[in-house]
């Protein structure tokens, strides 16, 4: 098996670049360079949003997905969104212990819910794949094969990021608007409830207030969450690649070497390659102005890292293991060692992203990001060490 030392320079190698394109970002955000102010900021994150976004999941997705991969991993969409779906319970116990400001709410659980399922096993597949030693056999099927599934993990992440988690921290970033009016209800409800004199009608009054209420609660939450971003273009872009990947003509049309059409492929893959360094680049811009001012509390950020690289993990374990003692999932090692690697990623930089949109949280995004890739290298050298050694 590969040595611990080995694998703490696999597992630090993508947490460094991350660092360092962060890094040229900050520099290039510094008031006497000005290449990433505020105002290019919001412009590159459009194009990240419209353009690099939607191509790299677009490119992945529809190379590698075909029929009988989906059946062979259909697992994995389900692990991938229990890892959100836990994580953003986890983010939640975060906020009712640490008590962050409003605005923040939603970037502490998007933090904790949306892990980095792009750039870090991109790399970390690859290089335990090339240890002769270790538990997924053959250097080479083990790369092809763990590479597939990395991509479609990917694509899975990035649908799940801008539909659920998306709407999530829109929601939770934009409540406080709707919590006075909440508050003011249930006071006036307890007002009318107190000077009623019969209990039938007390009764009554109460089921009618809190019927009211529900209603209100619900309009107001439709209204909050944007349901267009459920088809933004990431999403359009994953629909139109699962057709692509899942029908064979077309497939055979477009991607591939040897397709007819297989420049349209590259092209897509050429543009999508730019999303990674320019979301970091703009995690970079934003940490400058984090550094200076930042509204968030240091046991946020201990919440998060211990939500992201304690909880987020054990509970992968007992999953992913539970899962193949129900037959749910098959026994390769390799399979299961991806699967387990998406609940111990540090968040997603196209956090980052969402951030900017909204024009809020984006300094505190930064800090957050600079701690969890600052000991990303210690989870990803402990954890993934004790996965190797669950499933060989």
């Amino acid at each position: 098996m590969m040595n611990l030392l080995h694998l703490f320079i696999t597992s630090s190698k993508p947490v460094v670049e991350i660092l360092l394109i962060t890094a040229v970002g900050f520099y290039m955000a510094l008031d006497g360079v000005n290449l990433l102010g505020p105002d290019a900021r919001k412009n590159l994150n459009e194009i990240v949003f419209y353009v690099f976004n939607p191509s790299l999941v677009g490119s992945l997705l529809a190379d590698s997905v075909t029929y009988e991969s989906l059946v062979k991993m259909w697992f994995m969409p389900i692990n991938v969104l229990l890892t959100f779906i836990i994580g953003s319970f986890l983010g939640w116990i975060v906020i009712l212990i640490t008590k962050p400001p409003p605005h923040l709410r939603g970037l502490i659980v998007g933090c904790c819910a949306a892990g980095n399922l792009g750039n870090m096993p991109l790399i970390i597949i690859p290089a335990v794949c090339k240890d002769i030693e270790g538990p997924f056999g053959d250097p080479e099927n083990c790369h092809k094969y763990g590479m597939g599934y990395v991509a479609f993990s990917m694509a899975m992440g990035a649908v799940y990021l801008w539909t659920y988690v998306y709407n999530l921290m829109r929601v939770l970033s934009n409540s406080p608007n709707e919590a006075q009016p909440s508050i003011e209800s249930n006071y006036d409800s307890c007002k009318v409830t107190l000077i009623s004199s019969k209990e039938e009608e007390e009764e009554d009054n109460h089921k009618v207030e809190r019927w009211d209420r529900f209603k209100r609660r619900m309009v107001s939450l439709l209204e909050k969450v944007n349901l267009s971003t459920i088809f933004a273009p990431t999403t359009i872009a994953a629909i139109i690649a699962l057709v692509i990947g899942l029908i064979t003509p077309l497939r055979e049309l477009m991607i591939g070497n040897v397709a007819p059409l297989g420049v349209l492929q590259d092209s897509v893959t050429l543009v999508g390659d730019g999303a990674i360094p320019a979301t970091t680049l703009i995690i970079g811009g934003n940490l400058l102005k984090g550094l200076r001012s930042s509204g968030i509390k240091i046991s946020s950020i201990v919440g998060v890292l211990v939500a992201r690289y304690i909880l987020l993990p054990i509970s992968g374990v007992l999953i992913v293991r539970g899962a193949y003692k129900l037959d749910l999932i098959t026994s390769e090692p390799l399979y299961q060692f991806v699967l387990l690697i998406q609940y111990v990623v540090p968040p997603a930089t196209s956090l980052g992203t969402i951030t900017q949109l909204f024009g809020t949280g984006e300094s505190e995004c930064s800090v957050i990001m600079l701690w969890a890739y600052g000991l990303a290298s210690v989870s990803l050298t402990a954890w993934p060490t004790f996965f190797m050694w669950l499933v060989a």
